[in-house]
């Protein structure tokens, strides 16, 4: 291989640093512009690195002395910079398209042009309240209230349930340009890298994204629970939607599937993106790999971008305490077939991206079980780290009116009051409103749910159709109604069609209710397993040993008259 040309990189954070290990394999020279001990120039001794902003104009300029060929690991640069710079030096993907994109607004612009199926969406000219409520009154809510320039990982972003909250979302956006999307109702994200070369178009498997406060937690690859046509179709999104653009490179492809098994997409960075740090280990070239191939215009079979085995990536985040990325890591080293990345970004701050542990396995179901504990963890630390330490709710109650809330409140205080338990509850109903209601089901796992009591009166479709958008255990509760005394509600819980189990409880009976979620739970968590049998033998206890004891000393006739006056 003839000796290939410097690169130089916008960027030196843990993208640049991973770009960099790729360039280092291949005797790359590849010079970096960003602070002095970024974390990419860590790994690479030479003194052809610039010391300076990626947005500086001056610091630009002398990057692109040093070198042939620029790219950007960040869409956050100077465009007008890389504009004037290109008559000099190859930048790659161009100045045009990262400019487009850096704009969310303007991405959107872009993309519509080439019938690319987004969410509706509308600019704001004044982000006054009374935009805002003319676009959510047009739209409908809930909506996306959206800054164009500057957002990632949820900030800039700002979901606006009601009119209620408009106040509230234009005062945290303060200051930014701003559109309003209209509201995804997905059952599930997925994401696509995308390599565009000299010759075509290319890309990787669809992959499963896992977000938490609107921060990528998990991505699983291949995705879960997805057909052969989705994985098809959204990788054709993906390339379509780069193929738009002009330059060469690696792009990440966001984008949610419906549930129509419909796609739209999200959103698209010019850029190695984190959704496709799984390629390290479980494809032959690596999305880092790739990027560089793409813009040197060196070879790139297409069989190396699939996944030779399934793998689950875990971002590592940071934590109040300044070593807290380091104990995840530590953890880490116990679990089998995993890799684990740090970035050397120095202390760890709340949400600040630290590292990543990618697992892989023979299945993704193997995957997943190998990578649980260290999720366990991770959801134990973060939990730590809170200043109320309050656990992340694991049962959802929801209920089809609030006139179903008394039929539930003993089963909740049990739970709370007993077993410790907060669990999450919500109105929703699968009649008034079926779409939250299919969104609050199908997205009930990926915050940590693991079992659903649904309460429903009359008709009782709720809990059949909550089973229905999930694969977590439902449990229903029939709630008695003015007429049929809810044998009505009964009848229809309890007769779900097969393939679609629902567990069901007598009527107004949200004690068993809560008892059955524990002990599911408790199969799992020791616990819990604990409190149940406690409750168990305090039961026994009260029945054997307190109320038969009264009943053999004063007699039945009497004990009757003292239950009458209860």
């Amino acid at each position: 291989m003839h000796s290939p040309p410097i690169v130089g990189l916008l960027g030196g954070g843990q993208l640049g640093r991973m770009l960099m290990e790729s360039a280092n394999r291949l005797n790359i020279r590849m010079n970096v512009l960003d602070t002095e001990n970024a974390p990419a120039k860590q790994i690479s001794a030479h003194d052809g690195h610039v010391t300076g902003s990626f947005k500086d104009r001056a610091s630009l300029r002398k990057l692109a002395e040093t070198c042939d060929i620029l790219t950007a690991e960040i869409e956050h640069v100077d465009t007008y910079g890389l504009e004037e710079v290109s008559s000099k030096v190859k930048v790659e993907p161009s100045w045009k398209a990262i400019r487009i994109i850096q704009d969310k607004f303007h991405q959107k612009e872009y993309l519509s042009k080439f019938n690319i199926p987004m969410a509706e969406y509308r600019e704001l000219h004044k982000n006054s309240a009374e935009e805002l409520k003319a676009i959510g009154e047009e739209l409908g809510f809930p909506l996306m209230l959206k800054s164009k320039t500057q957002a990632y990982d949820g900030r800039g972003n700002y979901s606006v349930k009601s009119q209620a909250d408009i106040p509230a979302a234009l005062e945290a956006l303060n200051g930014r340009p701003l559109y309003a999307e209209k509201w995804a109702h997905f059952k599930m994200e997925l994401a696509v890298m995308v390599v565009k070369t000299k010759d075509g178009v290319l890309s990787y498997p669809t992959v499963e994204t896992v977000q938490e406060n609107s921060i990528c937690k998990l991505v699983y690859a291949p995705a879960r629970n997805i057909s052969d046509t989705i994985n098809r179709k959204a990788q054709e999104l993906a390339r379509n939607a780069v193929a738009a653009f002009e330059g060469k490179g690696v792009f990440g492809v966001e984008m949610f599937l419906l549930e129509d098994d419909s796609l739209l997409l999200c959103e698209l960075a010019s850029r190695i993106h984190n959704s496709g740090h799984y390629t390290i280990e479980a494809c032959a070239l690596s999305q880092f790999d790739t990027h560089l191939r793409a813009i040197l215009d060196l070879p790139i079979p297409p069989q190396s971008l699939e996944i030779r085995e399934p793998a689950i990536m875990l971002n590592i985040l940071g934590g109040s305490a300044p070593d807290s990325h380091l104990k995840i890591a530590e953890r880490a080293l116990s679990i089998p077939n995993a890799s684990i990345h740090l970035y050397s970004k120095g202390d760890a701050r709340p949400g600040r991206k630290m590292g990543h542990v990618t697992v892989t396995a023979s299945t993704i179901q193997e995957a997943e079980a190998i990578i649980q504990p260290l999720i366990d963890f991770v959801d134990g630390t973060q939990r730590a780290n809170t200043q109320t330490s309050k656990p992340r709710p694991n049962i959802g109650v929801v209920m089809g009116s609030d006139s179903d809330l008394k039929t539930l409140v003993p089963g909740l205080k049990l739970l709370k009051d007993y077993f410790g338990i907060d669990p999450e509850v919500e109105i929703t109903s699968a009649h008034r409103t079926p779409t939250y209601m299919a969104e609050y089901a199908s997205s009930a796992a990926s915050r940590g749910i693991k079992v659903i009591i649904a309460a429903a009166g009359g008709a009782a479709h709720l809990p059949g159709m909550a089973a229905a958008h999930t694969s977590l255990p439902v449990i229903g509760v029939p709630v008695k109604g003015s007429s049929l005394d809810g044998v009505d509600s009964l009848y229809s819980i309890v007769q779900m069609p097969r393939g679609v189990p629902v567990a069901t409880v007598g009527i107004n009976n949200s004690i068993n209710a809560a008892l059955l979620a524990a002990r599911i739970l408790g199969a799992f968590d020791a616990r819990v397993q604990r409190k149940v049998e406690e409750y168990a033998q305090s039961a026994k206890e009260e029945n054997l040993d307190i109320k038969g004891v009264k009943l053999r000393e004063i007699g039945w006739e009497a004990y009757h008259e003292e239950m009458q006056k209860r």
